[in-house]
């Protein structure tokens, strides 16, 4: 039960730092883009690291375990691959203009005491919309890595509340920008990312009453495949935006050297 009830308070740090984004939007007055790329370059480092060497290994040992060397090492890659395909399907579901890919920052908000802008204020809306559906899953696989392994999964939700915070600046900008409530944009960002626990919530009613080591063979390597996703989709990139190129990749190297030096003091 202890370690039920640990998983969930990772995934809900996680999931809320999106309100330490949108905190940082109000309370400082220049972003700190050196540190931002810096960071989630770092995040993207631990993300692919423990998604390929330890998160990948460990599904591979529990199908081979189950269905032998040729089917149990098929299957690993093919949910390695179907987890990747999960979160593309995810990003289709997002219309164009209105994804949480785009950087603001804090120097974009702007007083304003007029009407609401409609098309920023939805566009807010749809960028908090897509980042609760990104952090479903991500919320998932935070849940799941922290029941088998806390101490790994420790690392992935500081990595992933890492990568939330200039998405919970995505979702106060344009809100605040529109509305000039500070209330109303910190509330959106603060409910977007309530959808990581809300992830966890879901996977611990429905798949734990089938966790096997079939199952959960499946489900890290799915694992595996979603952080993998998101690092080269969202994190990379995202931290290139704020225009310290190599920063990020420092960052990410970090992230990885980090990352092997925690699994080794596990050994």
């Amino acid at each position: 039960m202890d370690n039920i009830l640990f998983a969930f308070g990772l995934t809900l740090f996680a999931g809320l730092s999106t309100g330490i984004g949108s905190a940082l939007a109000f309370f400082t007055k220049k972003t700190n883009t050196k540190f931002l790329a810096a960071s989630l370059g770092f995040s993207a480092g631990v993300m692919i690291y423990v998604s390929m060497v330890e998160i990948f290994v460990k599904a591979q040992e529990s199908l081979v375990a189950e269905l032998g060397l040729k089917a149990g090492s098929w299957l690993t890659v093919a949910s390695f691959f179907g987890g990747m395909l999960i979160m593309a399907l995810v990003d289709k579901t997002i219309p164009s203009g209105e994804n949480p890919h785009d950087m603001y920052k804090v120097e974009d908000i702007e007083e304003t005491k007029g009407p609401v802008d409609d098309k920023l204020m939805r566009t807010g809306v749809f960028t908090a919309l897509a980042v609760a559906i990104h952090n479903f899953p991500e919320g998932l696989a935070t849940f799941i890595s922290a029941i088998h392994d806390p101490a790994m999964a420790v690392p992935i939700a500081v990595a992933i509340a890492i990568h939330n915070i200039p998405e919970g600046i995505a979702i106060s900008v344009p809100i605040y920008y529109a509305t000039g409530d500070r209330k109303k944009a910190f509330l959106y960002s603060f409910l977007s990312g309530l959808a990581e626990p809300i992830g966890a919530l879901i996977g611990y009613l429905i798949l734990m009453p089938f966790i096997t080591d079939l199952t959960f063979g499946i489900i890290f390597g799915s694992i595996a495949g979603i952080m993998v996703y998101i690092s080269l989709d969202e994190l990379l990139p995202s931290a290139q935006e704020y225009g310290e190129h190599h920063l990020s990749i420092y960052g990410a190297i970090a992230g990885m050297a980090v990352m092997a030096v925690s699994l080794l003091l596990l050994v």
